[in-house]
């Protein structure tokens, strides 16, 4: 059932609207406010997912009403209800962030299509809404130990700035959930995430892949090609494994970071970008350059913040949350009942030696709910979690 308010002062054209909605389908419900103050009072009460409203209204315009609903409930869509000389007024409300405007006295067809097409915008947004949240909840950091804390507290301070952030600890430990949450709440949200694997790519392939090619670059440049870095235009590039990267395309990067521009292997033409960089590693970078695999210049580059994720016997009081949310994760994934982990059970993977860290502990979480009993004992810990 799709709500739909219609604030409108005069009560024939209200009732017109009403009543058109009304017969138009079922699952409309339509309520009525006679001006914006009363309209503004029930769109603060109730959830509506679309307003229909005039321009030309005593005590507070149409206008105002769509700012002010701009402010409190934004995602709902708003179409505006014009006169004929109230043209460049409706105009400037689609400025202001209206979904449409309508002229009076309004096109039936077009009225109705307005309609249609402004409910289906909305439920696209809900959706949008939503799929950000399973996002969100994908990369969640579980923990509340000080270690974890205090890398929330870092990603808090640092999220709101551009400063380059570099990662490091060993493999499991999940810096990708961190490059994702610094994202994630930076003012480049909205913007995207592209990630790097500079340890999947070849080293004569990875410059290509960073910063694109024109056709005939290479043998099997048949075309022109985008790199990352254009793709993460506006966003965050987030490269993983960075201490993989050879010298050569480190040079690159130094000069894109430097200067905000970058240039397709095969051209010398400069395209600016406008990039956040996140980089991780699980190697000593300060040993790698000391060892001219890696260059100073390039770590001072990145390193404006360190994150030193621990690894996970570092932060064993997280286990038992860890757990609770593996076996949450792993039911839903699979359909199953959640299982519990007796507390014996829960106090053996607390001192087992996770070398393999948190990516480890999920699968082993996942053995034992499939081949443990009912409640996951020691006993069945002892039989399935060994190495």
């Amino acid at each position: 059932m799709s709500k739909i308010l219609v604030i409108e002062d005069e009560a024939a054209i209200r009732r017109v609207l009403i009543k058109i909605l009304s017969e138009e389908s079922d699952s409309y419900q339509v309520e009525e406010a006679e001006d914006g103050l009363v309209g503004i009072e029930k769109i603060k009460k109730e959830d509506y997912d679309l307003v229909l409203c005039d321009i030309k209204m005593p005590k507070m315009d149409g206008v105002e009403v769509l700012e002010a609903v701009k402010k409190i409930k934004p995602e709902i869509p708003m179409v505006m209800i014009s006169g004929h000389g109230d043209l460049d007024t409706a105009v400037n409300t689609m400025r202001l962030g209206a979904f449409d405007y309508i002229s009076k006295p309004p096109d039936l067809n077009r009225l109705l299509n307005t309609v249609r097409i402004a409910l289906d915008t909305k439920t696209l947004v809900v959706e949008n809404k939503m799929l950000k949240k399973k996002v969100s909840k994908k990369y969640e950091m579980i923990g509340d130990s000080d270690a974890i804390s205090h890398i929330k507290d870092m990603i808090e301070k640092v999220s709101a700035t551009d400063a380059r952030v570099l990662i490091t600890g060993p493999n499991g430990t999940g810096k990708e959930l961190v490059a994702h949450w610094l994202h994630q709440k930076s003012a480049r949200c909205k913007g995207p995430l592209i990630e790097v694997n500079c340890a999947a790519i070849p080293a004569e392939l990875i410059e290509s892949e960073l910063f694109g090619h024109v056709k005939g670059a290479f043998t099997s440049a048949v075309k022109d090609r985008a790199g990352k870095f254009e793709a993460a235009n506006s966003g965050t590039i987030f490269l993983d494994e960075i201490g993989d990267m050879s010298l050569s395309a480190q040079a690159k990067v130094l000069r894109a970071l430097q200067e905000n521009k970058i240039q397709r292997v095969g051209n010398d033409r400069d395209i600016k970008v406008d990039v956040r960089v996140v980089a991780a590693t699980n190697k000593d970078l300060k040993k790698e350059i000391a060892e001219g695999r890696f260059r100073e210049d390039l770590y001072h580059r990145l390193a404006v913040i360190l994150i030193k994720v621990p690894a996970l016997n570092e932060r064993r009081e997280d286990i038992p949350l860890l757990i609770n949310h593996f076996t949450s994760k792993i039911a839903e994934e699979q359909g199953n009942i959640k299982k519990e982990f007796s507390n014996k059970a829960i106090k053996l993977l607390q001192d087992y030696d996770w070398t393999g860290n948190i990516r480890e502990l999920r699968n082993v979480v996942e053995r034992l709910i499939i081949l443990g009993g009912t409640e996951v004992s020691e006993k069945d810990v002892n039989m399935f979690a060994s190495k």
